[in-house]
């Protein structure tokens, strides 16, 4: 099963069962380092009706190891979309309201342009041959898309952790294309703390035999137990002290004593090791290493001179953060920043935190607290925009 769900990742990095938008040598993508990608490729899904006005549209921006398939059966786990508990018919984002977008990442690997796609120069994998992306890049591939629908302006662009940062770079880089935006547990810039838990990772992937200088795929391979490494170590960071106590304290793992050995005598260790297993199947080890780059890089006020209130300079969006109080990845204060970079930039800004001890993964998760400041963002905006309720 292990193997089909790997043979699915791969096949998926350049022939998505997705919908796909092909961009060729006359559309070229300008990265920031320097370069361009061309061709390349934006692997996306759609749900609902985009309306005469094309004034309905809403842009979601997934996180780190999330896809396009937010609302629909992701076609390598089987699982259901990542955050269907807040998208579909008659739900928050309500689908029948509503035309919702979500594309894979550049740099990701379902669909859209990756280390795993196949570079057109050689025949074989990027692997690291691909040029460092960055959030801003990754904004630069979604305005195509939104472009390619004749959409001038989005009604909403939302997403937590990464998808926040794609978030406020939309409203920084082209605030007259987004009406309203909601970034949700992020921060405009990666703490050296987040820097070093990335390295953490990246290094775990690097130091897999099976890893080849990143051409793995060439000799067949997949560095599985250094990326399986990776995701446990960021794993931790996505919850909670409290959470984990919660859930399973110093419990053992289907035994009555300890071993005095290593293997997973605590139920922690068990969750853990499963946790690492599962996302070796349904993700690039390459694209790892390209995303959390991306992440570090990002930092909003670094390209305003140090000054984030200028990033938002003269915005007419109008925002909604959204914060927890037990997320130590992304913690309140990196929210209450952006906030008052806003008020000083004079924008239209609500904040709100949520008080939970699920941590990070919070937004992923089923909070009433979030779904009620979600839904009273997007009805007011709405109202604000003149769409019928």
């Amino acid at each position: 099963m292990a193997a089909q769900r790997a043979a699915r990742t791969n096949n998926e990095a350049d022939q998505p069962s997705s919908p796909v938008l092909h961009f060729g040598s006359d559309k070229p993508l300008r990265l920031d380092a320097g370069t361009v990608l061309s061709p390349f490729q934006v692997a996306y899904q759609t749900y609902g009706t985009l309306n005469d006005a094309r004034s309905n549209a809403i842009l979601v921006c997934h996180a780190l190891t999330g896809d396009q398939h937010v609302a629909n059966t992701n076609p390598v786990t089987g699982k259901p979309g990542w955050w269907e508990v807040l998208i579909g018919p008659g739900k928050i984002i309500d689908t029948s309201r509503f035309f919702v977008i979500c594309a894979n990442v550049v740099g990701g690997c379902l669909g859209s342009t990756g280390p795993a796609s196949t570079n057109p120069a050689t025949g074989r994998p990027y692997g690291l041959d691909l040029p460092i992306i960055t959030i801003r890049d990754m904004v630069r591939a979604q305005l195509m898309l939104v472009d390619h629908f004749g959409i001038e302006k989005l009604f909403c662009v939302l997403g937590g952790s990464m998808g926040g940062m794609q978030v406020l770079q939309w409203a920084a880089s082209y605030p007259e294309r987004v009406f309203s935006a909601l970034p949700i547990a992020t921060g405009a810039r990666h703490s050296s703390q987040n820097i070093a838990f990335h390295e953490v990772g990246r290094q775990a992937v690097m130091a897999d035999p099976d890893w080849h200088g990143g051409k793995y795929l060439d000799f067949g391979r997949r560095p599985g137990k250094g990326l399986a490494v990776a995701r446990m170590a960021a794993h931790i960071t996505y919850l909670s002290e409290a959470a984990l106590h919660r859930k399973f304290g110093r419990n053992l793992q289907d035994r009555e004593a300890l071993t005095f050995g290593f293997d997973a005598d605590f139920q922690i260790e068990s969750y853990l090791r499963h946790q690492g297993m599962t996302f070796v199947d349904r993700f690039d080890a390459n694209s790892y290493l390209y995303l959390t780059r991306a992440m570090d890089y990002f930092d909003l006020a670094a390209d305003h001179g140090g000054r984030l209130a200028d990033a938002f300079a003269g915005t007419r969006t109008r925002f909604c953060l959204v914060s927890f109080t037990s997320d130590w990845l992304f913690p309140t204060g990196e929210s209450r920043s952006i906030v008052h970079a806003l008020n000083a930039a004079g924008a239209s800004v609500s904040f709100v935190e949520i008080e939970t001890d699920r941590g990070h993964d919070a937004f992923l998760l089923d909070e009433p607290e979030l779904f009620a400041a979600i839904n009273g963002f997007i009805a007011s905006a709405a109202r604000a925009r003149g769409l019928a309720l």
